[in-house]
């Protein structure tokens, strides 16, 4: 009897996981249909276009295959300059956002949430005005008789207007103005999360201020600057407006590139091979920022 009592208990066992598992396909079958509008419209909008991207870029004007556009950035030197530019703008708005930001940051998670939220009102405001309107916005104030050259020789700072647009200046100070809410934002985050407890604990077991930041706090705060970082380096990439604007056509993007290359040769396989390579090389960062960082903590806040 035992023995039959066990074998009937370990197939009702049995059964039961069968059914526990018919019953989570099912479940997952039902999300993945709930989710099945969205995942079309991923499809569309961005899987569709970046193919026709890829065809676009190995065929020639009479729609045989060919390899002509990418052989053209290997033999031109333009195309290198292009990309070199397109990186060094790209890291050094990136650097100059993590400056400024990590004190602003720094500043705004000390506050009392009161008046961090109102403090935070001045990070997003700029979010409230287009992007042509703040570039156009920054060439007024910039250019050689605008408000900052007048002022700066109105207190005697220098004799004459210096040249801060149309060069790599203006575009840095004009991509740093917009690209700067977008790392202060994960930067506030990660750092509200840190407990200050940890700090008065550092400064009692006998560590200075200045050490126990860096010790104790600052490393607590990395996945938030990884984050905001990673954020702002890659939107650079494919920035156009404001280098083309307050460039003045002197500091030449990617993106810069590409319209330049549709408006004056109208050729879709040239541009379309930069775009590729452009995404290529954004892949890449992605790649290498997941390697040598934890990016699922960085940006999704898990451990």
């Amino acid at each position: 009897m035992n023995c039959e009592g066990g074998m009937e208990s370990g197939d009702k066992r049995l059964l039961n996981a069968k059914a526990l598992k018919a019953q989570e396909i099912k479940e997952q079958w039902t999300l993945m249909s709930l989710a099945g509008p969205t995942l079309l419209i991923i499809v569309l909008v961005i899987f569709i276009p970046v193919g026709w991207l890829f065809y676009l870029s190995f065929i020639d004007g009479d729609g045989q295959f060919t390899l002509e556009h990418y052989r053209k950035m290997i033999e031109y030197k333009s195309y290198a300059r292009t990309f070199v530019t397109t990186f060094e703008v790209s890291l050094l708005t990136t650097l100059i956002c993590i400056v400024i930001g990590y004190p602003l940051a720094y500043f705004l998670a000390l506050l009392p949430a009161r008046w961090s939220g109102i403090f935070m009102l001045a990070v997003l405001l700029p979010f409230w005005t287009s992007l042509l309107v703040r570039t156009y916005a920054w060439l007024v104030l910039l250019q050689r008789k605008g408000i900052l050259n007048d002022f700066g020789q109105h207190i005697g700072l220098w004799d004459s207007p210096i040249k801060l647009v149309h060069n790599m200046t203006g575009t840095l100070i004009g991509m740093a103005h917009i690209m700067l809410p977008f790392l202060v934002l994960p930067l506030y985050g990660a750092m509200k999360k840190i407990d200050q407890n940890m700090m008065y604990a550092a400064s009692n077991l006998g560590a200075s201020p200045v050490k126990a930041f860096w010790q104790v706090y600052f490393p607590l705060s990395l996945p938030g600057m990884v984050a905001g970082s990673l954020i702002v380096f890659v939107l650079c990439l494919g920035f156009y407006v404001t280098p083309a604007v307050l460039g003045g056509g002197r500091v030449i993007m990617v993106a810069t590139q590409i319209t330049a290359i549709l408006e004056n040769q109208f050729n879709w396989g040239s541009a379309s091979a930069l775009g590729v390579v452009l995404l290529f090389a954004t892949v890449v960062v992605l790649y290498l920022a997941a390697r040598f960082f934890k990016l699922d903590a960085a940006l999704f806040g898990k451990s």
